[in-house]
Parts: C-alpha cells; structure tokens; sequence
C-alpha cells in the first residue's frame, strides 16, 4: 500500500548536493522516505519507514536543486522509493525537466511490467532519462555496477546516456560534511571492494 503524499511535497530522507558515485557525472542525490517494497538486503533501510524524514515542499526542493545547475550535471532519485509519491515524485520531474538542463536518473525496485499500473508512469518516463527498475535481490549482487543486482533492469529513455557512461560511474564514495558527518554513498558501500 502506498502513502498517500501531501500535496506538492515530498518525503526526504536525505539530500547529497555534489555526489559522483549515483550516477553520471557530479549529481545531486534525493532519497526519499518510505518504501513498502523492503527488499532483503537494501542497501538503504533507514529509508523504508513513512514516519521518517521530513516533508519538503516540492518547490523548495526544487530551487535547491536548480541553485547547483553550474556546478552538477543532473540529479539522481533512490530510496526509499521515488514511485509510491508518484504526484509529488512528478511535480518536481516536470519542473527540473522543463526549467533546467539537468539530467535525471532514478533508482525504483518496481520492474517495468510493475510502473506500468500507475496512470503517472507515462509522464514520470517522460522527465527521466535513465531509469534502473526492479527488485535488489542480495543473491544476485554486482559489487561495481549502478544496477546493484542482475536481475535490475536499465532503460535508456533518452539518448544523453550510454550504458558506457553507467559504467563509468565510481562505485562509491565518502563524504565529509561541514559539520563532520561522514556519508556512505554509493552501490552497496557496506561491502566495497568485496
């Protein structure tokens, strides 16, 4: 069962405005809260509660990222699970689609026979780029790939990518923060190098 959205607004587990291991490039990263999905072995299961994070207005969160246009190349959506606020997860597609540069690229554990029940899908699959679609399945894991797992399945929905350009991507990253929080990011980063 999907919760339902407040209007025009999302709930954020986290934001990583400069990120190169979600995708091509340097990317802002937008986690949001709450999946009813819990694959077993998530990479992000702080992330499957509803009650966690914090509601964003779509369109403060959208500034944000159309402030960091100079210095990112596009913004990469993981989970929790981008698809279960489909209405608020559109309203901010429409608007960095149609009033930035940025590509997009999301992360969602629903396979593409799945998106295709939600009346959105066709204009969600019209603001993204590169969508990485099904289920994390822990017995299939790739240890260096944006899939996480075989089974996953990559759709080119514009020709700004190549799977060449996926497979540049680094496989993870550490950030310090400002205040000296350390961020994990990245494919898996519990187990990198394994």
């Amino acid at each position: 069962m999907n919760q339902p959205a407040k209007p025009r607004a999302l709930r954020l587990h986290a934001f990583e405005p400069f990120s190169y291991a979600n995708g091509p490039g340097c990317r802002a990263v937008v986690w949001v809260q709450g999946c009813t999905l819990r694959c077993p072995g998530c990479f992000n299961p702080e992330t499957h509660s509803f009650h966690g994070g914090e509601w964003v207005a779509v369109d403060a969160l959208f500034e944000r990222i159309a402030a960091l246009q100079p210095h990112i190349e596009g913004i990469t959506l993981s989970g929790g699970e981008p698809f279960q606020q489909r209405p608020a997860l559109l309203a901010l597609l429409q608007r960095v689609r149609h009033e930035t540069n940025l590509s997009v690229l999301v992360f969602t554990g629903y396979r593409w026979e799945e998106l295709q029940r939600f009346r959105e899908t066709p204009a969600l699959l019209a603001c993204i780029d590169v969508l990485i679609a099904g289920r994390y399945e822990a017995s299939l894991r790739l240890a260096r790939d944006l899939r996480g797992s075989a089974n996953k399945t990559v759709h080119l929905l514009t020709p700004r990518y190549t799977l060449s350009d996926l497979a540049l991507t680094p496989i993870g990253e550490v950030i310090i923060e400002l205040d000296g929080t350390l961020t994990l990011s990245g494919i898996d980063p519990m187990h990198w190098g394994k």
